[in-house]
């Protein structure tokens, strides 16, 4: 009786021998669908071809107030941003959903203060109401500047530590590349999928693909009960703290 089987399975593997020596590369080739061309930037870090240019010096025609969705107040020089502590936060008039992000930033050479009142803003990866409402990716000068390290530079703000600290010294540019990817919510408002992100600060690995417990908490643990959101502004934020304003420059987005 055991016969019968042996040879099935010598058949069967005789069979696939003779598929493999006639299988052809052409076999797993794939030709379709054919990916975009995109230029890329002239210079490591200019924004390429498809990408929206939300800041390079020539105005703040993408930016609001967070507050009341006037336009931006904050300072323009030359190809730099400054942070105008008075007039608070500002977001981007167009809303994201998953997206590439460039964005550099300065602390300024003549920075005073320590911990977390030095050098203090942020990038909210989706800005889902006024004031500091979203998804906060840290800056802040982190350059022998002692604090928790769940809200140094290139921390998800007291959600993940980064792997690294390749903060650069206050006077000189830091650059943070970040591939986001947005919560998705049930009609019910459930959770469907976490928010995930990735950052490169100064071209290091800090954060990879981490999978964010909610919307940024200052006090207490982060949730995404009852935030259901879709596409998100993006925000830049006017920290309280007394020391010197930061700066910023070369903003770019690429929608995933």
């Amino acid at each position: 009786m055991k016969y019968p089987l042996i040879l099935t399975a010598l058949l069967a593997g005789s069979c696939f021998m003779a598929n493999a020596q006639n299988a052809k590369p052409e076999d797993t080739e794939i030709w379709e669908p054919v990916p975009k061309v995109v230029t890329p930037g002239k210079n490591l870090g200019d924004a390429p071809s498809d990408a929206i240019i939300l800041f390079n010096g020539k105005g703040l025609d993408e930016w609001v107030s967070v507050e009341d969705k006037t336009p931006a107040k904050w300072l323009v020089k030359g190809d730099v941003l400054t942070v105008n502590k008075a007039t608070g936060n500002i977001e981007t008039k167009k809303s994201f959903g998953n997206y590439q992000l460039h964005i550099e930033w300065k602390v300024p050479a003549n920075i005073t203060g320590s911990g977390q009142a030095r050098g203090n803003s942020g990038v909210f990866l989706a800005s889902i109401g006024k004031g500091d409402a979203g998804y906060e990716l840290q800056v802040l000068d982190s350059y022998e500047n002692k604090t928790y390290v769940n809200g140094m530079a290139g921390s998800l703000y007291k959600q993940v530590i980064p792997l690294a600290n390749p903060g650069r010294k206050p006077g000189e540019w830091n650059v943070y590349d970040v591939i986001w990817t947005a919560p998705v919510f049930n009609e019910d408002g459930s959770l469907k999928s976490a928010a995930r992100a990735t950052v490169f600060f100064n071209g290091v690995l800090v954060e990879n693909n981490f999978e964010l417990l909610g919307p940024t908490q200052y006090i207490g643990k982060p949730s995404y009960e009852g935030k259901k959101h879709g596409p998100s502004p993006i925000k830049l934020q006017a920290h309280g703290d007394k020391s010197e304003p930061l700066s910023f420059r070369n903003i770019w987005v690429r929608e995933l």
